[in-house]
């Protein structure tokens, strides 16, 4: 069964690169799986890499802004999941 934990929101979006800023309430790591939702985003992915303020890290923890490469868009106040199979 898939769970999914509500780690934090959609603050902000770039379009070039294409990148999720993202104010967490929980922790993420390279290698998660995370699930954006809203009103019209429906969008998973497997996290690449993590940046807090232009520098690269591996994981980040609550309370952390960071940036996180996807494959497309998503807007502000989308909730973010992280994934747990």
């Amino acid at each position: 069964m898939v769970e999914e934990i509500e780690i934090g929101r959609v603050s902000d979006f770039f379009a070039r690169p294409v990148v999720a800023g993202i104010e967490l309430a929980g922790e993420l790591k390279v290698g998660d799986k995370i699930h954006f939702r809203g009103h019209t985003t429906d969008l998973e992915v497997v996290v690449e890499s993590i940046q807090i303020q232009n520098v690269e890290v591996n994981q980040a923890k609550s309370g952390d802004a960071v940036g996180v490469k996807i494959p497309s868009r998503v807007r502000q106040g989308d909730i973010v999941y992280k994934v747990i199979d």
